[in-house]
Parts: C-alpha cells; structure tokens; sequence
C-alpha cells in the first residue's frame, strides 16, 4: 500500500503524522502486511529532516498563505498557490497514492485538490476546537474526518466524523524520572516548570519569564523551551536577570527540546506552560500534568483561544490570554 501524508510546516502538524505512521508501520508489523510505501509532501526543510529519520519519503509543496488581512503579498500567495497545484499534481499522479492523509494547513491544499481531481480516498484530521478552511473545505469530499475536540464536530458531516483526539509520537511518553532528573541537574524538592512556546517559540512568553526569572529561581526550577531565533536574546536577557542570584543554575534555556529531551522534562516538571495549539495541549494531556495555556492572539479563526478553553473546562489546565499576560504572569509559593 502507498500512502501520501501532507500537512503545514510546523511541528504542531508535523508531529502526530509522525505519531500516525507510527502506529501504520506497528499496525503492518502485527497483521503481518507488507511494510506501506509513506510519502509526505509538506514545505519545510525542518520535516524533510526529520523524514530521513522516519524513513519516509520527502516530496518539496508550497502554497500561498491564506491571508486574514489585507496585504500586497496576496498576489505573491495567488501565485505560489497556483505554482503548488499544479506541483501537487504532478506528486499525485507520479506517486499514485491509495491514500492521501490530510492533516490540514495551506500546504496540503495542492495537494488535496489532486486526490479530489483523480478519486484518490481522502482521510482528514483536525487537532484544534475551530478547523482551518483547508480542512473546512476538504471535509466536504472526505471519506472520513476525525477531530480531537467535541467542538469541532460541527463544521463537519457528522455521518463521516468521529472523535479520536491527536495521535502523540510514542518517543516522548516512557519516561523515568531518575534520568531526567540526571540529565537536568535538576534540584530534588523543588517544583519545576517545563516552558514550551511550540515548535518556533515564543517570543511573549520568552519575555514575560525574563521578566520573572530573578523570582521564579528563588522557589522554582525552570526548562525552558524559546525557540531557535529567540535563543540567543532570551538567553541574553535571562543570564542578566540572574547575575547576582543565588539560583541561577535553577534556570535552563533550550532553543528546542528533540524527543528524548521533551520526554524527560516532561518526567520531572510538575507543571506546563504552553501555547494553545491542539497538539501541544495533547502532549501536555498524555502527561498528566497540570498546565497554564497562553494562547496566540488573533490566531487563525481564533482556534488557539477555542483549544485553550475547550481544555480548561476539563479542569486539567488555566488559561491566560496575552493582554493579561503581564499583569497576571506570576507564581506565589
């Protein structure tokens, strides 16, 4: 069997296809099938990486971003959305997939469009509360939908739609606290915050922890996840905070945490900050950890506010939007 993949270029796209050719290839493995042929068409070099690592085959797509604003750019985006199209279809056609897996995001809406034009079954999953207008328009030809949040059930056929939640990479669950512990230098009997801005970083949640790491050290230890462009400013930033304290070893700066990393941090924080994107918050679920979620603001149909309050209804989480990130951005002991 071949099966194509697409979806956007972040790691909050990236991340349960991965999760999702997992339990494919664990799938074969038990039925005894055939190992399936996996293509993924995506636009970033940062999944091309990782591809050669899984072993799936990388197909380059591009598209124009789908704009919410006015913008002179939006006649680059027309052309690079034209350009992709006809890209996807020359990917469909040479590959001929059995299967196109969509995972949303403008880059897999080239490459959707050629499934739809040659009959090629199409399955979709959305991880956020309010999907995106690629999978919005898609779910209108797929033969089957899932969605991570009861929220979402509504912008699709329900006939066709079900509730599964977000495939999450086995790599970051299985952890022992000892290691991470080790492999942290971390404190034993202080509580530790784990700080993750996604798969780009943060740069208003870098800012408001600098703000606060002089404080935060005296009663918390700190792994905190900025971002490659953000690394060497809030590194900067925080290594002054913390010059005179006594508990600047309690803070640590990652530009990204890969699996094995994650899932230690994971192992002995005692608390999540995050942003609001459905796979990150189902991380943060399969951990069983308490968490703040800090959602984009004016994120794309506002999904991340919609997730971060969807999640905190359970009563597994608290929500902080960005206006009242200063003001209300603190810890008491």
């Amino acid at each position: 069997m071949k099966i194509l993949l697409t979806g956007g270029g972040t790691g909050g796209h990236f991340y349960p296809i991965v999760a999702v050719i997992e339990a494919i290839y664990d799938l074969a493995e038990e039925e005894k099938l055939i190992q399936p042929e996996i293509i993924l068409a995506s636009s970033s070099e940062y999944n091309k990486k990782i591809s050669k690592k899984e072993a799936i085959v990388f197909k380059k797509i591009y598209s124009g971003k789908m704009r919410h604003y006015f913008s002179f750019l939006y006649l680059v985006d027309i052309f690079k959305t034209i350009m992709g199209v006809f890209k996807g279809i020359w990917i469909v056609y040479w590959s001929m997939p059995d299967v196109v897996f969509g995972k949303g995001g403008n880059v897999s809406f080239p490459i959707l469009l050629a499934a739809r034009i040659f009959g090629i079954p199409v399955i979709l999953h959305e991880s956020d509360s309010v999907p995106g207008k690629v999978n919005k328009w898609a779910g209108k030809f797929a033969k089957k939908i899932a969605i991570s949040f009861p929220e979402a059930l509504k912008y699709f056929p329900k006939e066709k739609t079900a509730l599964t939640g977000t495939p999450v990479r086995k790599s970051i669950v299985g952890f022992t606290r000892e290691e991470g512990m080790e492999l942290f230098d971390m404190e034993e009997n202080i509580p530790a915050i784990l700080v993750l801005g996604g798969s780009q970083g943060s740069q208003k949640i870098n800012d408001a922890m600098a703000d606060i790491s002089k404080e935060l050290v005296k009663s918390f230890q700190v792994i905190h996840q900025c971002g490659a462009k953000n690394e060497k400013d809030t590194k900067g930033r925080i290594k002054i905070n913390l010059e005179e304290s006594l508990f600047s070893n309690r803070y640590h700066v990652y530009s990204h945490l890969d699996d094995s990393l994650m899932r230690n941090a994971a192992s002995v924080a005692n608390l999540v900050i995050s942003r609001g994107g459905g796979s990150s918050i189902y991380e943060i679920a399969i951990w069983g950890l308490p968490s703040i979620i800090i959602p984009i603001e004016n994120s794309a149909q506002d999904h991340q506010k919609e997730n971060a309050y969807n999640y905190a209804r359970s009563g597994a989480a608290k929500v902080i939007e960005e206006k009242n990130l200063l003001r209300k951005f603190y810890f008491r002991k």
